[in-house]
């Protein structure tokens, strides 16, 4: 048997841990040759692997960042770790979670063993996260959907109205879309025969069919631009906000969401937060607070009273017995 593809994964292994190797305690680890471990490092950078060597009695190897993505070897916790985490971060849709952190959680989960697959699914039921009072997405319809997708696969799944009512639906999907901490799947409804904007909060028990499907042209540039010319419920705004923050322009941009308004700067050290906003109150008090510096609301009675709902809560757990 050929024992050189097992010994190179080895290698590689120990490789992306962020250290310098010498080449005898390579060798050693892998119970061959300074000469087999030299040959064996050329084998990965020709495979891509962009393996640095430095001289003298200090020096050794180690693997550096590339041009492009290599793949990676993890152990089985590490495995786990990456995995909650993609759970976690999916079930919310959260600026800057996009389509490919979920297409990485349907690879990684496809090849998971069975054990760990379980593991990952125990801990992630057992993490309670905070909410933004925003509608929560389940990750295995997230990374069901997202291989459906990928494959081109056509997909069955009940799938419940804004007034509470099921239906089922059999789609070809075209693209998920994330849109202010909202997800959604576009797709051309079988039985229908149109395209169709589905919210993934209301979407249950999706199951892949095994059919493979003929991309359609999609009567948009992209699902994200048809999402954009089909969604109702943005709807009007709900709350405006008017907040003075004692912190940089450049300490508060970006910070406080996608529907983030106006700010400008007083006085180099506070600015002025001006928005007309369709979100959570909540969400944006919390953001708020998580800036970690002292602000100031005026005339926004909704985020207000959401302060103060917080402080409550804040002052009652310091002074619970």
């Amino acid at each position: 048997m050929n024992e050189t593809p097992a010994r190179l994964l080895r290698l590689l292994s120990l490789l992306q841990t962020p250290r310098e190797w010498p080449g005898s305690e390579l060798a050693d680890r892998l119970g061959v040759t300074d000469r087999t471990v030299r040959r064996d490092i050329d084998r990965l950078r020709e495979l891509g692997y962009p393996v640095e060597a430095t001289m003298g009695a200090m020096g050794g190897y180690r693997l550096v960042a590339g041009t492009a993505m290599p793949p990676l070897l993890v152990d089985d916790d590490e495995a786990v770790a990456i995995a909650v985490g993609l759970r976690a971060a999916a079930g919310y849709a959260v600026v800057g979670i996009e389509e490919a952190s979920v297409r990485a959680l349907a690879k990684l989960e496809q090849v998971l063993p069975t054990k760990l697959r379980r593991r990952v699914r125990v801990l992630g039921t057992a993490m309670a996260l905070p909410s933004d009072d925003g509608p929560c997405v389940d990750p295995e319809v997230l990374t069901a959907l997202a291989s459906a997708v990928t494959n081109r696969e056509r997909v069955r799944f009940a799938y419940r109205s804004g007034a509470g009512s099921e239906t089922r639906r059999h789609v070809e999907p075209a693209g998920l879309v994330a849109a202010r901490r909202r997800w959604y799947l576009v797709g051309h409804d079988m039985e229908r025969d149109d395209w169709r904007v589905f919210r993934l909060d209301r979407v249950e028990r999706p199951q892949p069919t095994g059919a493979r499907c003929t991309p359609r042209e999609l009567p948009a540039a992209d699902p994200a631009s048809y999402v954009a010319g089909r969604r109702t419920d943005w709807g009007t705004p709900t709350y405006r906000a008017s907040v003075t923050i004692h912190a940089p322009v450049g300490r508060v941009t970006g910070r406080l969401g996608d529907s983030q308004g106006e700010v400008t700067d007083i006085d180099g050290k506070s600015c002025r937060l001006e928005a007309t906003r369709d979100d959570s109150p909540g969400w944006l008090a919390h953001r708020l607070i998580g800036l970690g510096v002292d602000f100031q609301v005026h005339d926004s009675p909704a985020l207000t009273t959401q302060l103060h709902t917080i402080s409550s809560r804040i002052a009652e757990a310091i002074t619970a017995p």
